[in-house]
């Protein structure tokens, strides 16, 4: 197993290991297997919201993320990005997500984010509502929607549930669409850490298909 770790040139890092086998049918019904995810994730991206703010403060006097806020929101997308996986932002799994903040080695859905020492004041006050907005535009198009975090319907969940029937009939989920479900994640996931003040670095416009991230040769065993 290899550690997923952060790094300054490439602050946030999202992998996964697509499972096999995977049940044909169970995709049907997760919608309701992932309700107690919904109920929790629902307050704990209220808490995201709020220890945003404060952070943003923290960031706009001290130029530093407090790192326990920035370790819950860190959780936060974390348990989101498991959520997701498991249900129809990519289907790649039937193992249960658990109920947690912490990293979870043993997940095939894995997300890192970088601790930044310094971050900008200047730019504290402008990336989240300004400068992510040609991001914004695109990955509304991926989502079709911002709820519970950042899956809710749109051309990911699309893919995965073309994925889904595609299994349910041949036992096997298109490599080709894991690829590029996991890109369009990656991009989603990378937006929401650059939004949230976690990360100076700008999203890059361009996917990065696949389970593992460039220049990453291997992430789970």
């Amino acid at each position: 197993m290899t550690t997923l770790t952060g790094t300054p040139d490439r602050p946030v890092r999202v992998s996964a290991v697509l499972d096999a086998p995977l049940s044909r049918w169970l995709w049907l019904v997760k919608w309701i297997l992932v309700i107690p995810h919904c109920v929790v994730l629902f307050f704990l991206w209220i808490a995201f919201t709020v220890v945003s703010v404060i952070a943003f403060f923290g960031i706009l006097f001290t130029g530093r993320y407090p790192r326990a806020l920035f370790d819950f929101n860190l959780g936060v997308l974390r348990w989101s990005w498991r959520v997701a996986y498991y249900s129809y932002g990519a289907l790649g799994t039937d193992r249960y997500p658990p109920f947690s903040l912490g990293e979870e080695a043993g997940y095939p859905a894995r997300l890192d984010i970088a601790y930044p020492e310094r971050l900008s004041r200047g730019l504290a006050l402008v990336k989240w509502w300004l400068l992510a907005v040609p991001h914004y535009i695109v990955i509304g198009f991926f989502l079709g929607g911002l709820h519970l975090g950042w899956w809710n319907g749109g051309l990911v969940a699309v893919l995965a549930v073309v994925a889904a029937i595609t299994l349910a009939f041949t036992e096997k989920y298109p490599k080709g669409l894991y690829d590029l479900i996991l890109g369009l994640n990656r991009w989603v996931l990378r937006v929401a850490a650059y939004a949230a003040l976690m990360t100076d670095t700008y999203p890059p416009f361009r996917l990065d298909m696949g389970g593992t991230e460039p220049s990453e040769p291997e992430v789970l065993s």
